[in-house]
C-alpha cells in the first residue's frame, strides 16, 4: 500500500493507535480483539515470536473482519510476509528495515511500517516502498529527534514512535506536536496472561489520553 493511501485510511480513524499483542495466544485472541475494538482500536498486530502467531492473525482477523486492520509485527523475512498474507494479515511491522521485506509486502498490497531510528535509514525504507515508518525505539527516539526527522521526511507520511508509550497525555502530546501520527503500544496496553478486566481498563486509559491530546 502507498504512503499516500495509507495516511488516508489512517486519518480516517478516530484513535490512531496500534496494540501489539505480544505473546498472545489463540485462544485469547477473539475476546482481547472484542475488547480491543470495543475501545475503539483499529490496528491490532501480532507479533511472530508470539506462540503459533499465525493462528492468532487468523482469529483476529476473523473476529475484526473490516472494522479494522489485522497484521504482524517482528516481520524478519520474506516468507514470513508470505505465511502472514496467507493468515489473513493486512499490516507488515518489523524491528528493522530490510528492503526485501518491504518490497514483497508492497508486492502483495500490504501496508508496509518498517522500524527506522535515522534518516538514512528512513530514507531507505521509503525507497524499498514503505508504506509508513515506525520510530524504534521511542525511548530513545525522543520527541526532540522525532521533530528533526519530520523536517526532512515527506509531510504525507504515517510515523509511529514505537517502545514505552504510557496513557500520559504530555507524553502523547510532545510526539504530537513533534509530527507523530500516532502510536504503537506494547506492555503498556497488553502483556500475556492480563486479565479482560485489566485489559479493558488500560485500553480506556489510552482511548483517554489520546482524546485529550488532541480536544
Amino acid at each position: 500500500m502507498s504512503p499516500e493511501i495509507f495516511l488516508q485510511q489512517w486519518q480516517q480513524q478516530p484513535l490512531p493507535l496500534v496494540a501489539i499483542l505480544r505473546g498472545i495466544t489463540p485462544e485469547e485472541a477473539e475476546p482481547v480483539a472484542e475488547i480491543l475494538l470495543d475501545c475503539g482500536f483499529r490496528f491490532l498486530e501480532v507479533p511472530l515470536n508470539s506462540p503459533t502467531p499465525y493462528d492468532s492473525i487468523r482469529v483476529i482477523r476473523k473476529t475484526v473482519g473490516d472494522r479494522g486492520f489485522v497484521g504482524a509485527g517482528t516481520v524478519l523475512n520474506v516468507q514470513q510476509v508470505e505465511e502472514v498474507a496467507k493468515a489473513g494479515g493486512q499490516l507488515i511491522i518489523s524491528p528493522n528495515t530490510d528492503a526485501a521485506v518491504i518490497g514483497h509486502s508492497r508486492y502483495l498490497n500490504l501496508i508496509s511500517m518498517p522500524a527506522v531510528a535515522t534518516p538514512s535509514e528512513a530514507f531507505c525504507a521509503l525507497a524499498a516502498g514503505a508504506s509508513g515508518l515506525k520510530l524504534f525505539p521511542a525511548e530513545s527516539i525522543t520527541p526532540a529527534v522525532t521533530k528533526a526527522l519530520r523536517v526532512v521526511l515527506p509531510q504525507r507520511l504515517v510515523c509511529l514512535p514505537v517502545g514505552g508509550i504510557q496513557p500520559d497525555p504530555l507524553q502523547m502530546r510532545a510526539y504530537i506536536q513533534a509530527g507523530s501520527n500516532g502510536f504503537g503500544l506494547g506492555g503498556g496496553l497488553y502483556q500475556p496472561g492480563i486479565s479482560l478486566a485489566a485489559l479493558r481498563q488500560r485500553a480506556l486509559a489510552y482511548q483517554a489520553a489520546w482524546q485529550h491530546c488532541v480536544e
